[in-house]
């Protein structure tokens, strides 16, 4: 009974678990080690710590705390709550450790953040499964690491067990990973090894490939993947819509919203908000309104955040200010720093310096510690010779100890080779980096780079 009450994930706020288990004790009937799972597989649903951890107290009472499978899901349970130094106390305590014991560790590593500690646990492990390789691989794309997810996927089929070969799930998160560093040969290379692997190309893998292609700037390619596809939902769509906006393509994604429609496609927020971001590229002034309009009367989706930050980066680029402060006034939700980001980058194309001073200070009085705001402010005083404030801001940023500590990062496939560079303080270190990425290639790639634009920098 318990497990049935448990299982019944579509009900996570029931209690009815947690009562037959009082009950049960009540009765004087002693749980074994197959109860255990199931009260706390209904925790984790419930992401309840505190009854969980009373349950793990029972566990220990009844002397169930070295049974592995009771505690893999106390790894599970703490995981899930956020308490990853619980989870891996309770890991290290597990003598006789299985594959789920050291997956589940990896996967609440990765699941709050903790990505060099699930990989110190990844290098440790003697046995993988696709799980394994599936979880560390998503888990650095998802992390912000793309770059070394993608050596996990090279690394799983060099150094792999002959049983593990990528799936879905794997194809999908290495996908992402090129997207997010816009390595196109490397997703062409993935392309090629979907239509020789015999996997199923069914429409997410489909969908991730026209979201790889379109963010890697290759709109064609994207393209020639979408028209391939049968019966497409509105991922896809709004994939290709996304595709389309990213590279500048405001009219042609017009036209595909027309042709979904056409389709008997229901569109959702995203797809919006793809393409309100098509207009705003290509300065469709018009049709974003109409866009806007649809939304809301048409589909009955109500406007959120990013839909207002859109549709206040095309009004604040034409220079239409006094519509895009009228919009902004009569939003029902607080505008958050995408929308006063979106005006304020209006106001410096357009050097409107008294409106982007006020825009400024109302995004410093919402991230009173994010260094970006005061050098633009510092940017817009500068400009507008109002030295004597720049000081001010200056000094302030001094007293409130606010610098910029993340350099900025950039990345670059050349031969298929992804390789990364930073600037950290000047035009020298700048050069001695370009310098060392120009040596980690072969000669023939080097002498493909146009050499002028490296001494130019």
């Amino acid at each position: 009974m318990i497990r049935a009450y448990a299982s019944r994930i579509h009900d996570p706020t029931s209690s009815q678990p947690l009562i037959l288990y009082k009950q049960m004790l009540f009765d004087g009937i002693t749980p074994d080690c197959i109860t255990f799972p199931f009260v706390l597989k209904h925790c984790v649903t419930r992401v309840s710590v505190v009854v969980g951890k009373s349950v793990h107290a029972h566990v220990v009472k009844f002397g169930f705390h070295t049974d592995v499978f009771v505690q893999n899901c106390l790894i599970s349970l703490y995981s899930q709550s956020g308490s990853v130094g619980n989870a891996r106390r309770v890991f290290d305590e597990i003598s006789n450790k299985d594959i789920v014991s050291w997956n589940s560790i990896i996967i609440g590593c990765l699941r709050n953040s903790e990505l060099d500690m699930a990989l110190e646990l990844f290098r440790s492990m003697k046995k993988r499964n696709i799980v394994t390789w599936n979880s560390i691989i998503t888990g650095f794309v998802q992390g912000g690491r793309p770059k070394e997810a993608l050596g996990f996927f090279y690394e799983m089929q060099v150094f792999g067990d002959d049983m593990v070969s990528p799936d879905k799930m794997t194809i999908a998160s290495v996908l992402s990973a090129c997207a997010s560093l816009g390595a196109v040969d490397q997703g062409r290379w993935v392309h090629d090894y979907l239509n020789t692997s015999g996997l199923e190309f069914d429409m997410v893998i489909a969908t991730a490939l026209v979201d790889m292609y379109g963010k890697c700037g290759s709109v064609s390619r994207a393209l020639d993947v979408f028209r391939a596809m049968k019966n497409k939902d509105v991922l896809a769509w709004t994939a290709m819509l996304s595709a389309f906006a990213i590279n500048g393509n405001g009219r042609e994604a017009f036209e595909l919203f027309l042709d979904m429609e056409a389709a008997g496609v229901r569109p959702n927020a995203v797809t919006f908000t793809a393409l309100l971001s098509a207009c705003a590229h290509s300065g469709l002034i018009d049709t974003a309104r109409w866009c806007f309009h649809v939304m809301r009367h048409a589909y009955h989706i109500e406007p959120q955040g990013q839909h207002y930050a859109c549709m206040v980066d095309i009004l604040g680029r034409a220079g239409l200010f006094d519509e895009a402060e009228a919009l902004i006034r009569n939003m029902p939700l607080e505008p958050d720093v995408f929308v006063w980001g979106a005006l304020l980058g209006g106001c410096q194309m357009h050097r409107n310096f008294p409106l982007g001073e006020k825009v400024a200070w109302c995004l410093i009085a919402l991230e009173p510690l994010n260094h970006a705001f005061y050098v633009i402010l510092c940017d817009i005083y500068a400009k507008a010779g109002r030295f004597d404030h720049l000081k001010e801001i200056r000094a302030l940023m001094k007293e409130k100890g606010i610098e910029k500590t993340v350099p900025g990062c950039s990345t670059i496939e050349v031969g298929g080779v992804v390789c990364e560079f930073s600037v950290r303080g000047s035009p020298q270190v700048l050069m001695t980096e370009i310098l060392s990425v120009l040596d980690s290639l072969s000669d023939e790639i080097g002498r493909s780079i146009n050499m002028s634009l490296v001494q130019e920098l």
